[in-house]
């Protein structure tokens, strides 16, 4: 499709070998959205397969999401790295992943099927390790992480995945802000350690 498009944009307006160009891009464009919609249904009957009368998903700020970056200025007016390139090309992953279509087509498949699907606040549920109260993914790049102390590898999104579900089961810990800082005031979180551990050392490679 880049390549129809950029090869469309360099021929003359109003050519013949443009307008032969633009019909491609727009079936291009059809055949994409084919696909998505395609795969849309397949993976949420799959996910019904399972059968699981109860899915928790991340209520998504989809615009929010795509948003570009606002410019960062030093103080001598200099334009300052604000990491809009790796925006970017998130931006066009959620795009390619048409996460609200999927979202549709999933609740509507789901209401049929009489399957509850129920968005969650996601706050705090990408930072919290799902088996102890402690804050280890503080920064957007840390993907992983090594815990030293259960000897085990913790994966940032599977972590936050199994906190959604903490949070709709009413598992996850009551998190608030007292002076500026994070408070854990509540937490039943020693009650699951041991089977969210679980979790994490069967997804772990056995050694060669």
């Amino acid at each position: 499709l880049a390549q129809i498009s950029q090869r469309k944009a360099n021929k003359k307006k109003g050519s013949k070998s443009r307008r032969k160009l633009a019909k491609r891009e727009s079936r291009e464009h059809q055949r994409i959205a084919r696909a998505r919609k395609d795969h849309a249904y397949s993976t949420a009957h799959k996910l019904l397969k399972t059968g699981k009368k109860v899915f928790f998903h991340e209520k998504l700020n989809l615009k929010g999401l795509s948003r570009k970056n606002k410019p960062v200025q030093d103080d001598n007016g200099k334009y300052l790295p604000n990491g809009q390139s790796a925006k970017s090309g998130l931006n066009k992953s959620w795009s390619d992943a048409a996460f609200g279509q999927f979202f549709s087509i999933f609740n509507y498949i789901a209401e049929k099927a009489g399957v509850a699907v129920i968005e969650i606040n996601p706050a705090y549920t990408s930072q919290l390790l799902p088996y102890r109260d402690e804050f280890v993914f503080t920064d957007c790049s840390i993907r992983e992480y090594w815990d030293e102390i259960e000897q085990v590898s913790v994966d940032r999104d599977i972590s936050a995945a199994i906190n959604i579900k903490r949070v709709g089961l009413d598992e996850f810990p009551t998190i608030k802000r007292r002076k500026g800082k994070i408070v854990i005031v509540d937490s039943t979180t020693h009650l699951t350690s041991k089977a969210v551990l679980s979790v994490f050392r069967g997804l772990e490679k056995p050694a060669l």
